[in-house]
């Protein structure tokens, strides 16, 4: 099992750091290794939404389809993997701190096929990535000011 947390202080409201980052055309922005995003759902975003994402991850291309399964817009949004080669749940949450939000991203999954054999050195690459992405994230929301 992964389970893998990060979290970072932006310098931004949280309403504008939440609606970045809860817009998956925006992903490719700040994610290091995700190259393409493509919405598979008509409407704006919400529960149910559901976004297929290219990424390269341990030198292979990945394919993979979320679905919202909670959002609550400002606050915390939910996506799991609907299909794809590594089952994996990410969280993000926002709240307000020193004048600025701090987010927090989460990555449970469990890993099988490929993955698996990979699984003991998952959670710090994990980890190490997603620290990549929040400050990417943060250069290009306080680049904003």
């Amino acid at each position: 099992m992964v389970n893998v947390q990060t979290e970072i202080l932006i310098n931004r409201p949280r309403a504008e750091v939440a609606a970045y980052v809860a817009n998956p055309d925006n992903a490719p922005k700040w994610y290091v290794n995700i190259h393409k995003s493509q919405r598979l759902t008509d409407g704006p975003t919400g529960t149910g939404s559901k976004v297929a994402f290219t990424a390269k991850f341990l030198g292979r291309e990945l394919n993979y389809t979320y679905e919202f399964v909670e959002y609550v817009p400002g606050e915390k949004l939910v996506m799991r993997t609907a299909q794809g080669p590594f089952p994996m749940q990410t969280t993000y949450t926002w709240i307000d701190e020193d004048g600025g939000t701090r987010m927090t991203l989460g990555n449970t999954g469990k890993p099988s096929g490929f993955s698996k054999l990979a699984g003991l050195v998952m959670a710090p690459m994990i980890r190490r990535e997603t620290r990549k992405d929040l400050q990417k994230l943060k250069s290009i929301l306080e680049a904003r000011q």
